[in-house]
């Protein structure tokens, strides 16, 4: 692998710091599950009698993120905000050929992701209302999806390495799958607030793949220039690919 200069882009610091106030998230949730599993339901899905608790404001939070997702804006991820129309460079003379072979080996990658995506959940939902899980259980299986979204961005991603095998985040196929990923565990959850959360991860999804039937050629840095890595102003590769690295040696010298 040839040895590149690291760039610490303003976009891939704030990554990082939200990786870790999401790490310090899901170990507060770890932490406050193992003392006490009622304990992390009742502050953080039960709604109280009166006033506003964590759970509201949480809430919120992730309201308005997904909302950012559905209106991509400016301070929109490169793989979010790719789907408009103004971040869309189109390479000259491109071959729509190769565009619709593009979009067919895509979709069925995706598809195969969501059926086991779906699949691995459904058998979570068994277990809950078999009464194995409980509600504690989901918020925290939720707060593991919500930590991996951004170990997949940054470290490994199962779903780039084994299911879509995209070049990068930036050209992922199914980039912003990731809020009905991580709140599929909150449709089994009976109140407004969890579910709430899952039908806008819904919304958001249902968004992305409209853009992406209407306008595929703004998916693919072969017909889109902005998608190029000389374009790239996120830079989140450059983390994963020195993970991948040193996993390799590591794994190189136990072989050896």
């Amino acid at each position: 692998m040839k040895k590149t200069n690291f760039i610490a882009t303003p976009k891939l610091i704030g990554y990082l710091i939200k990786f870790i106030l999401r790490i310090a998230a899901f170990g507060t949730m770890l932490f406050m599950y193992i003392r006490n599993r009622s304990e992390l339901y009742r502050y953080t899905v039960a709604s109280p009698k009166n006033g506003i608790n964590f759970m509201h404001i949480m809430w919120a939070v992730f309201m308005i993120l997904m909302l950012l997702h559905l209106f991509p804006s400016k301070i929109t991820s490169m793989g979010a905000s790719k789907s408009k129309k103004s971040n869309y460079s189109p390479v000259p003379e491109f071959s729509e050929t190769e565009l619709l072979k593009f979009v067919h080996y895509e979709n069925v990658k995706a598809w195969r992701c969501m059926l086991c995506w779906l699949i691995g959940n459904a058998l979570i939902g068994v277990l809950y209302y078999c009464g194995v899980l409980g509600k504690s259980e989901l918020l925290l299986i939720t707060g593991f999806y919500f930590l991996s979204d951004y170990v997949c961005i940054l470290i490994f991603c199962p779903f780039q390495t084994f299911g879509q095998k995209s070049r990068c985040c930036i050209n992922c196929r199914i980039y912003d799958w990731g809020h009905f990923f991580m709140f599929t565990p909150m449709l089994f959850i009976d109140t407004f607030y969890s579910r709430s959360l899952f039908f806008m991860g819904a919304a958001v999804i249902i968004r992305w793949e409209f853009m992406w039937t209407a306008h595929p050629e703004r998916f693919w840095r072969g017909s889109n220039q902005t998608l190029n890595c000389s374009n790239c102003r996120d830079k989140t590769c450059q983390i994963k690919q020195r993970f991948t690295k040193y996993a390799e040696q590591f794994i190189n010298k136990k072989t050896n």
